[in-house]
């Protein structure tokens, strides 16, 4: 497939800006300036003062001379930029790759994206209105090159769709201005008569390179498509990524089910066929009013089943805001990963960790509940109770560590253990009473001590005497005392875990 390219070109960017904000100023003539070498320079024109005949470069005191009732704004150095990436981040409804090419373009990469409008002529039609009707004088070219885009939209006549292979046909009447020269070149070429690109294109290359240097022989390679032009677009190109434009805005929450169910079916569909597998997905609507809508899902297990994605979108869908209505959806994986499909046997079902229904009910949860209430736990090679356990990265994550299961352990330990008030005999009888959180605790009954020292690499920190006990009502608390019991000094216990 050959690559096509779009190139707009916004004529008077900035002041079709400030004409947008302040409608006043669409029907008068007014300038830009900004301060150069002690004295007022014009740096952007309006339409109406152009036709006045001010341009970019004039003195302000010139320009008020020519026509006295100007109106002259501040310019702002670093508008043009932040109007352009605002602008191509709108553009990624119609292609994946845009780019900006200051102080007043933007380039896009629209290699098999017009069929999704009906075709190049229905594409670039729909931008130029778009852009056209929120304000912008644009002019815009669809070409093979980037170089002959840009020609034909700064230079060329009406036509906006230059035919694939076609682009020398276009260029040749052009002035070599066109070809994105330094201006000493293009005047040099000026000057010795070379004033279209027919009149040189066919000269030898070697004669073209020693009077005009190695800068002209790339543009014309690049205009006519034999060198490749790199272009950094503003966004990163996503590899799994579908798109969908509505003939309509869309408006009702069941027309936007159907495009996230098309959508989710593509998808899957394709990354199946190079078996990868989605973690992480979004679904973006892009509005008609130019705002976007996001809703972002995420799984436990790395999955293609289009039915379970859709339910995890499906809550989310009631926060979408339609607005004026929703001219393209798009969804995207943003975390994908190899599929390991897991080994069957026929006579046996699916269980435990292996099971899909478990990691889509985990999905489900977490998309609706967030991810913090769900947590699964691995043991560690540590003695100490609180270090004893990790939480696992994936439900697939597997330890090399075998789970204590020699003595009892409770179902909830704390992360860090509590000093509670405790009466006990001495030196190793269990304790008799203890006071937690202001409440009293009689002892019924005690199981202990089991005595766990610190790793032999640390030498920090004393040994711990833990008591399993229950309380008068029934409770059961995971208690120890801290180091050995000494005479003259009160020994300190802790609260560390609850049983069930």
């Amino acid at each position: 497939m050959a690559k096509r390219f779009v190139n707009i070109w916004f004529r008077h960017l900035k002041t079709d800006w400030f004409s947008i904000r302040q409608p006043a100023l669409r029907d008068i003539p007014f300038v830009l300036s900004a301060p150069e070498h002690g004295r007022m320079v014009i740096t952007a024109v309006n339409q109406w003062a152009f036709t006045k005949g001010i341009e970019t470069g004039m003195v302000v005191a010139d320009a008020r001379a020519i026509f006295p009732s100007l109106e002259v704004l501040d310019d702002d150095p670093a508008l043009s930029e932040k109007l352009l990436k605002a602008i191509a981040e709108w553009c990624i409804r119609y292609t994946n790759i845009v780019a900006i090419d200051p102080p007043d373009g933007i380039i896009m990469d629209v290699t098999g994206a017009a069929h999704l409008w009906g075709g190049e002529k229905k594409y670039i039609s729909d931008i130029h209105l778009r852009l056209k009707n929120r304000g912008y004088d644009v002019r815009a070219t669809i070409a093979d090159s980037i170089g002959a885009a840009w020609a034909i939209t700064h230079y060329g006549a009406n036509s906006a769709i230059v035919e694939s292979g076609k682009q020398m046909e276009a260029l040749l009447s052009l002035p070599p201005s066109a070809l994105r020269l330094e201006l000493n070149v293009a005047d040099r070429l000026q000057k010795l008569g070379l004033n279209q690109i027919r009149k040189f294109i066919s000269m030898p290359r070697s004669a073209l390179r020693r009077r005009f240097g190695k800068e002209l022989i790339l543009k014309l390679d690049q205009a006519m498509g034999n060198e490749e032009e790199a272009i950094l677009s503003i966004q990163p190109v996503e590899p799994w990524r579908e798109r969908l434009p509505c003939l309509e805005p869309i408006i009702t929450a069941t027309g936007i089910e159907i495009a996230l169910q098309r959508l989710l079916d593509t998808l899957c569909q394709r990354m199946n066929q190079e078996g990868m597998g989605i973690r992480k997905a979004v679904f973006t609507g892009f509005r008609a009013d130019g705002k976007l809508e996001k809703i972002e899902i995420g799984t436990h297990r790395t999955t293609l089943n289009a039915r379970h994605l859709y339910k995890l979108f499906e809550d989310k869908i009631s926060t979408i805001e339609p607005g004026p209505g929703i001219e393209l959806f798009m969804i995207e994986a943003l975390k994908a990963e190899k599929i390991s499909p897991h080994q069957e046997k026929l006579w046996d079902a699916i269980c435990g960790l292996e099971n899909p229904g478990l990691s889509e009910l985990m999905d489900r949860f977490a998309n609706r509940f967030g991810n913090s209430p769900i947590m699964r736990f691995l043991p560690s090679e540590h003695y100490l109770p609180e270090k004893s356990f990790k939480q696992s990265v994936s439900i697939d994550e597997k330890s090399g560590t075998p789970w204590m299961i020699g003595r009892p352990r409770p179902l909830q330990i704390l992360s860090r253990p509590e000093l509670i008030e405790v009466t006990a005999p001495v030196p190793d009888y269990p304790p008799m009473i203890f006071r937690y959180l202001g409440k009293l605790h009689k002892i019924k009954k005690a199981d202990g001590p089991e005595r766990i020292e610190q790793e032999w690499w640390i030498q920090n920190g004393p040994h711990r005497d833990y008591y399993a006990v229950e309380d008068e009502e029934g409770q059961r608390y995971w208690l120890f005392r801290s180091g050995h019991y000494k005479e003259n000094e009160k020994p300190k216990w802790f609260i560390h875990g609850f049983f069930a």
